[in-house]
């Protein structure tokens, strides 16, 4: 059963979510500077799956669904993502396109669920579109700082990718209702690892760069230990606790209900991107944000305003 009214508990949850998530992408970027994407994607995951795999048992559900949950939400969404931060894009507007995933959801869903598109979806997603091209004019009219079209073309790629993993854990869902989600979220949390590490030996310039190899001693003592905290941060507190949080609300009280409180996210790494890394938002990025916001609140708040119109 679901409760009628937040406690303070609740308020505190969503609030630790909130900035949880929103440090998330300053620390990706601190963690970057010793490790290379896909190294960084591997060390996450290992440290969010350990010691906790020990203990807790494997979901009662199909493990196709365990597999394409972690190859899309660990090696999909987080390798574009940090990919992103390392080619051309600051924490603060990634916190920002991320929250796109409630767009590429709305449209997997309609393509591959055949679930209809409401009327404020269609108005969200015109001014999400909109503030994609406030983010394009930035290099039209040459203002866009540290931003690249690699960089925000990639970032897309994981909001897309995160919207993936939403329809693979809806699908999980009406195949084994009554799974546990955070068995789900750390045994998912193993399938990342092996292909980051492949990705890594592939494609890391290890070869040119003989420091970054995996099996150099002067690699993993040469990183400072605030990139070993960042790693921690986003291993266990970022994917395990917040998400735990996340999904304890979600039991706890309509979706509707909570879904509103992850407009704070961006807030947070806007704020966190400016103050903690000296980043810069150009006008075009800020009337991107501004549509991209307006855009998240449309989806969100929208029927509940039709309702009462229609009144």
């Amino acid at each position: 059963m679901t409760a009628r009214h937040f406690l303070a508990r609740d308020y505190a949850a969503a609030l630790g979510v909130i900035v949880i998530w929103g440090l998330n992408f300053v620390a990706m970027k601190f963690a970057l500077h010793d490790f290379t994407p896909f190294q960084l994607g591997a060390a996450r995951y290992v440290v969010a799956v350990l010691p906790l795999v020990f203990f807790i048992r494997a979901p009662q559900l199909h493990w196709k669904w365990v597999l394409l949950y972690g190859l899309c939400q660990g090696v999909g969404q987080f390798g574009f993502l940090f990919l992103a931060l390392q080619v051309g894009m600051t924490a603060a507007l990634a916190s920002v396109l991320m929250q796109t995933h409630v767009f590429f959801t709305a449209l997997f869903s309609f393509f591959l669920l055949h679930e209809r598109l409401s009327r404020p979806l269609v108005g969200g997603l015109t001014f999400a579109a909109l503030g994609l091209a406030c983010f394009g004019m930035n290099f039209v009219v040459g203002t866009a700082g540290l931003t690249t079209v690699s960089g925000l073309l990639l970032n897309l790629c994981a909001a897309a990718m995160w919207a993936a993993s939403n329809i693979v854990a809806r699908k999980a869902q009406q195949a084994s209702p009554h799974y546990e989600p955070l068995q789900f979220l750390v045994w998912s949390s193993l399938v990342p690892v092996l292909p980051f590490l492949l990705l890594s030996v592939l494609f890391d310039p290890s070869a040119a760069e003989p420091a970054l190899r995996w099996t150099s001693s002067a690699k993993w003592l040469s990183v400072p230990w605030t990139s070993w905290l960042a790693v921690a941060y986003l291993g266990w507190i970022a994917t395990i606790w917040a998400y735990a949080m996340w999904t304890g609300l979600l039991k706890r009280h309509p979706a509707n209900r909570v879904a509103p409180f992850s407009l704070g996210v961006p807030v947070v790494g806007l704020s966190a991107g400016m103050l903690a890394l000296g980043e810069t938002i150009a006008p075009w990025q800020w009337a991107g944000i501004a549509l991209v916001a307006l855009a998240l609140a449309c989806v969100m708040f929208g029927d509940r305003i039709l309702a009462k119109i229609g009144r």
